[in-house]
This record gives C-alpha cells, structure tokens and sequence, in this order.
C-alpha cells in the first residue's frame, strides 16, 4: 500500500505508535487476530532494529521469547533465520533454569522484521512522528479516539498501543555533550511526552546506555578467549532445526589499569557529573558504576560479538559507557586484544521518559483512559524481550477490546510473561525492570521445555495460534503423556529420582528407560518430571492454595498498621506499594509467610484489629 493510499484510509480497529521490538510483536498480534492495524514509526526501514546488543534470549529473558513463540509471535520466527550463533546457558543446571541465548545479525534482523510487517495482511505502515494522542472525555470518563502527526494528519482508532522505547523527551549524553534523541542519529519524541504530561498519566525518568562499537579488524582475537557452544537441536520455535555457527564470540577482560582510567574520569562521565537524572539499571550497569560499585575486582568479562555476518563492527557487552569519546579511546585500549582497537562508534547513555506501569490493568491498558494500552520501555522495562512480551499481550488485548471480548491475562502462575506484568502494574517500578527466574516463584513449573504445554492451547482458543502449530503441538503432546503414563506405570518415584542424578545426556538416559526414543523437547519435560515431580506438586498445590485468597481484599491502611502482630518494616513496605488484596502483599519483597498468615486471618476477620485497639 502506497502512501497516498495509507492518508486516505486513516481509520483503523488498533494504531500501534512505534516500531520496535514491542511495536512490531502489538501489531502484528492485532492483524493475524483480524483488526484493521496501523504500525506508525519514525523509520519503516528500522523496524524491529536492536540498538543495543546484537542478542535475543538468556535466562529470564529467553523463556519470555518461548512464550512469544507458543502464542505464535514474530520474534522467534525473525531469530531463527537472524542468528549467527546459539548458546544455551546455565547446561551444568536444571531445566527450569537453563536459558536459549541468539547473537543475531542486527541488519538481517531489522531488514526482516521490517519486510514482514510491510507485507503482513490487515498492517498498514506510516512513516511520522506522532505528538498527540485525541481523547474524548465524556462526563469524566475518557477513550481514545486516534492520534495525530507532526504533519497535522489525524487517524482513527479506538484502541492505541504506544511503545516508543526510549524516544520520549530522550537525551543522549556523552561525557559533557548531550542532545535530543531517541537513539543514536534518531529523533527524540518531544510533543508526544508533553501530550502524556497533560493526560496526568505520573510519569519518571529512566536511563539505558550502550558501549563503544569496534573495528573487528583492529583486534587481536588470538589474546581472546573464545565461547565455546555445544550442540543443539531446537531454538525458539517449535520446529526442531539444523543449528549452526557461523560467527564465533570472544571473551576480553578488563585490568586495573582499566578500572585506573575509568576511576581518575569519573568526573567526567555524564553519569557522575550529574548531567543524567534518569535511574540506570541495576543489573546491567555502565562500566563506570561497575568500576565505583566493586572497586575490589581487578577484572570484569567483556563479551566480543559480532553485530552482522559481514562483521563490520564489534558489539562490547559489558562496557556501556558515557564517559568522553578520548577516554573511551584509552580504556579500551588497555584491554588485552584491544591495545590497537579503533572506535567506530562512541558509546553513549540515553535518558527517557516513562509512564509509571502501577496506573495500567494486566492487559496493559491505561486503568483511567479507555482504549489506551502502553508496551515495553515506556513502562520501566528494559531489553528487547521484555518489550516484545508485552508488546504481544498489549496488541492481542487491543485487538480483544476492538471486537468487544473479554481481555487476555496470563497468571504469574502460568509464565513469565504473567510474572512480568503482575510485577509491573501490582508494584511499579523505581528502576529498569528485568526479568531473572528468580522473579518467579514458580520457576519448577515455569521452564523452557513446557512452554508449549503451557500456552499454545490458550493462544489456540484465543485465536492468535495457527492452525499449523496447533496440530503439530497436539501431536507431540499426545507423545509426552503416553512416554510419562509409560514411565510412571514401569517405575516408582525414587527409581526416576535415581535415574534423573545419572551423569548422562538428558535423552540417553530418558530413552534408556522408556525403550524408545522422544523428541529432544519433550526428553527435557520428561526428565523434569522424573526429578521434580514433588517439587512440582509442592508448587501446585502453593498455586491452588494463593488462589484461595487472590481477590482477598485486604482491610484499610490504618487498620493495617495497627496490626500488633506484623513488624515494622513489613508495615512500612505494605504502606509503600498499598496493594489492594492478600495476593498483592504476597509479591511485596521481603515479605515473610507469617505476615501473609497474618493478613490472611485479619482480612478473613478484621474486626480481631478492633479488639486490639
């Protein structure tokens, strides 16, 4: 569709403001269920570009792209013809926390993610800047009525999905240099921030930043140590596949002559010299709050990946930087393998602004402004996973409420996805939000190799599922329960236990007992059957039993607080998140099983707070 075409045709069932990784999973979800879609992006030839590192997946974050994968997203579908070498992490652990890591190739990855959307049906793609979004506010209740551009030109819709990443009111820095952007050589999302302000959406400031990028051909890489990879048979996708390297990564390290010219230029890292009031993320930070955070290492890794096949520059994970461009110069050639290493591209740190996740429902729509959903940094996230993840569930559920269906939740439960989104609308966030298995208290029941099981039959009825996958699920299910019926009927709890601690290959020791041979996949169900079984049900039963209380409203904060029984510091977290019911307090960090007891029996009876008064 041309652009003259896409001017004239400006009414729609779901606008999508935003062409990353969130944008792209939003609308593509809404036009395979069947709505009329509009993706509406600065660039339509960066759509689906990864900024940032040039990988998909890990732990936390990989078993978010394999739910993507079981609803049938695009991610997954992208990486598996993008890569260009596949990891999976934590093997000397147990399946519920091994995690499918992708280097992919950046360029191929943006080309395909922006030829696809170009050319999936029912998704028209505008290339404009977005500054308002229209509201209409009747007695007191407002919906979303459409947006319009920079050029004056307005579109319809009743469900918008905004997913703007880190371009609201966004400022790089570099040492004492700033200026507006999105990201680098892109431009910032002013007017559209200002229009948030105005909707009193309670909105923060966030920040992110990347390393320098290198000239691969200015390495030393035999001073490197190079990643080994091991077999697989399987990415994200349901389809077993041929997986192969085609471009190695490296491993540099940092020295204490590093961290010496890090540490005497503090000063002039756009972090330390108080030019960013954005909060950075905890787990991912700038080699700058590595180096003033753990002055005792002498050493921190580097990981060396290739950003393209062609291998024109080098992607430095672990060093994001935003000290001066000279100084970058002289740490990075102090590294071992680097000591000739020329910079293609500074590193830099971007600041942003985002809406505060504690204003949304679980479907990711805007609780006082009907038709409004919001998706990935925009809400406190960061990484292209996370992003995606809600991406997906915020285009489905625009899509469900343009037809006028019933929304689409996923339980914390239930996957990570659930996790992800319970955490953010339920306790907000006060800095990056990333996920980890450890977020998820069910994370036995949460694994990899039954993702599948978990979501396709929910995707299926939903609608979002094709018929294709559907089928091929069904079948390899029916194989999984005959092979554990099999298993189960042959052998007691503590032979499987005794068989599952061999030191043996997954499915040689699986196949060994059946007789027969499985699926890779579903050897790996099966052995987390055989050694997690009452762990497993020990889980289950954690789930039926919060259940009980989930929508277990609790008593007023007064009340509350007046409670002899609960500590000082559980009083003080509960008046900081005030969450609404027991289940909510569950979540609260630092919460012990006591004080839930506690809350349960008040909540059951608050009038035992009166007699305590």
């Amino acid at each position: 569709m041309n652009q003259k075409d896409m001017i004239i045709s400006n009414s729609f069932d779901v606008i999508v403001v935003g062409g990353g990784h969130a944008g792209v999973e939003a609308a593509h979800a809404a036009a395979r269920m069947g709505s009329k879609t509009a993706l509406i992006t600065l660039d339509k030839n960066k759509i689906g570009l990864a900024p940032c590192n040039p990988s998909v997946g890990g732990v936390g974050k990989g078993h978010i792209v394999f739910e993507i994968s079981a609803l049938d997203g695009l991610m997954p579908k992208i990486c598996s013809t993008t890569y260009l070498q596949a990891r999976m992490l934590n093997t000397k652990k147990g399946p519920a926390v091994q995690g499918l890591r992708l280097q992919i190739d950046k360029q191929a990855y943006a080309d395909r993610a922006s030829n696809i959307m170009q050319n999936t049906p029912n998704v028209t793609v505008i290339q404009a800047m977005v500054d308002e979004i229209i509201v209409e506010d009747d007695n007191g209740i407002r919906s979303v009525q459409g947006i319009k551009t920079a050029d004056g030109t307005i579109y319809h819709a009743q469900q918008i999905v905004i997913t703007t990443g880190t371009f609201l009111n966004g400022l790089i820095h570099i040492g004492d240099v700033n200026f507006p952007a999105g990201r680098r050589d892109e431009q910032a999302s002013i007017k559209l921030s200002d229009y948030l302000h105005k909707l009193n959406l309670r909105m923060g400031r966030l920040k992110t930043g990347t390393p320098p990028r290198l000239d691969p051909k200015t390495i030393d890489f035999s001073k490197l140590e190079r990643q080994e990879v091991e077999p697989l048979t399987h990415l994200f996708e349901f389809d077993q596949k041929d997986v192969v390297t085609t471009r190695d990564c490296f491993i540099a390290h940092t020295n204490e002559k590093t961290h010496k010219i890090i540490f005497d230029n503090l000063h002039r890292s756009a972090m330390y010299s108080g030019n960013i009031k954005g909060i950075g993320p905890r787990y991912c930070p700038s080699i700058e709050d590595k180096i003033s955070r753990f002055a005792d290492k002498a050493s921190h890794h580097i990981f060396v990946e290739p950003e393209t096949a062609e291998f024109l520059e080098v992607y430095p994970s672990g060093i994001s930087t935003s000290l001066p461009e000279s100084v970058q110069k002289d740490f990075i050639q102090s590294i071992v393998g680097f000591e000739n290493a020329v910079i293609t591209k500074p590193g830099y740190a971007v600041e942003y602004d985002f809406v505060h996740p504690d204003q949304l429902k679980h479907s990711l729509e805007v609780k006082e402004i009907s038709g409004l959903f919001l998706a990935g940094q925009i809400n406190g996230t960061t990484g292209y996973e996370e992003a995606a993840g809600q991406g997906l569930i915020a285009g489905i559920n625009a899509h469900q409420k343009a037809a006028g269906k019933e929304p689409f939740i996923l339980d914390r439960s239930e996957s990570y996805i659930g996790v992800m989104i319970d955490d953010l609308v339920t306790m907000g966030v006060d800095e990056p939000y990333r996920m980890f298995t450890s977020r998820a208290e069910h994370r036995l029941i949460l694994r990899q190799d039954n993702t599948f099981l978990r979501l396709t039959q929910k995707g299926y009825d939903l609608g979002c599922v094709s018929q294709e996958l559907y089928d091929k699920f069904i079948a390899e299910k029916k194989d999984l329960d005959a092979a554990i019926a099999d298993l189960d009927s042959r052998y007691n709890n503590a032979q499987l236990v005794q068989a599952a601690d061999l030191e043996q290959p997954i499915q040689e020791i699986v196949e060994t007992l059946l007789g027969y041979t499985v699926s890779s996949r579903n050897a790996l169900s099966i052995f987390a059957h055989m050694k997690y079984r009452e762990y497993i049900k020990r889980q289950e039963r954690e789930i039926a039993k919060v259940a009980q209380y989930k929508d277990l409203a609790l008593p007023p904060m007064d009340a509350i607080l007046n409670i002899s029984g609960l500590s000082t510091e559980i009083k003080q977290k509960i008046k900081r998140y005030n969450p609404a019911t027991v289940a909510d307090a569950a979540l609260i960090a630092g919460m012990t099983p006591a004080a839930i007891s506690l809350l349960v029996l008040i909540a059951r009876k608050p009038e035992l707070i009166e007699q305590k008064n």
